[in-house]
């Protein structure tokens, strides 16, 4: 079991090997779910309401009803290594793998104001040595696309522009609260909402550290460089008038 302090609303359970993790109103839900199909990622693939979310691997979107309550819309990632080595690491973690860091990192920047999926559980199962496997289910977001789509979607003047403000405003909140962003892409900016009304969401919140130095830079100039990667590769057409308003929204010089 791991000695990580946990944040407030949140219990842990021990289920055979497996450590859960969970918002203690749906902690006895998700202790029968581990139960029965022995990880949150199977028990999300066996309910019949799921939807799959491709990405890197298969999410699954269903419905968790904690005991008297209403359904809650989840999504429930296995969590799996990115980058060159992905291929050999696979889905193995050293423990207690980046889920901890995960929990603590969105509820830090939920406390700040910034725009995140809410962690409502986690799951480890523990292999040989010291390594093992985890699950992540989060609260599914609102109605909505990651930036390439939503940019693709709807080539309005005022709807781009809604976008590139729900994107500065994501900026500004990384700023404040000092969280650099270390793989911020157009990928894991998810964009909310429809029209003029829009808000923008950082996933992948484990590569997130609260580091001295100018995170606005950082974070700006990451996501800048993977706005001009897709306009080169696929045609985005993200204009440097765009990249140049979202600086100065975002309060940061392009």
């Amino acid at each position: 079991m791991s000695a990580v302090t946990l944040p407030p609303g949140y219990v842990r359970s021990a289920l055979g090997a497996a450590d859960l993790v969970a918002r203690e109103w749906a902690s006895a839900a998700l202790c029968d779910a581990l139960r029965a199909h022995g990880t949150l990622h199977r028990w999300a693939e066996a309910r019949p309401d799921r939807e799959a979310l491709r990405g890197r691997g298969v999410s699954w979107a269903t419905t968790l009803t904690p005991m008297s309550a209403a359904s809650v819309p989840v999504v429930v990632r296995h969590s799996r290594h990115g980058g060159a080595l992905a291929g050999l690491t696979g889905d193995v973690f050293l423990r207690p793998t980046r889920a901890p860091h995960e929990l603590t990192t969105a509820t830090r920047l939920a406390a700040a104001g910034v725009a995140t999926p809410e962690i409502i559980a986690y799951a480890v199962y523990p292999l040989v040595t010291s390594f093992a496997r985890s699950d992540v289910m989060t609260r599914r977001l609102p109605s909505g696309q990651d930036f390439p789509a939503a940019w693709s979607a709807d080539p309005s003047p005022n709807a781009r522009a809604a976008i590139i403000d729900a994107v500065a405003a994501l900026l500004r909140a990384l700023s404040t609260a000092g969280a650099h962003h270390a793989d911020i892409n157009i990928k894991n900016v998810y964009i909310a909402g429809d029209g003029t009304s829009r808000t923008a969401y950082v996933l992948d919140v484990d590569r997130v550290s609260f580091d001295a130095g100018d995170a606005a830079a950082q974070n700006f100039a990451r996501f800048a460089r993977s706005v001009r990667k897709w306009n080169e590769l696929h045609a985005l057409g993200v204009g440097d008038d765009a990249l140049v308003r979202l600086a100065s929204l975002a309060w940061v010089e392009s």
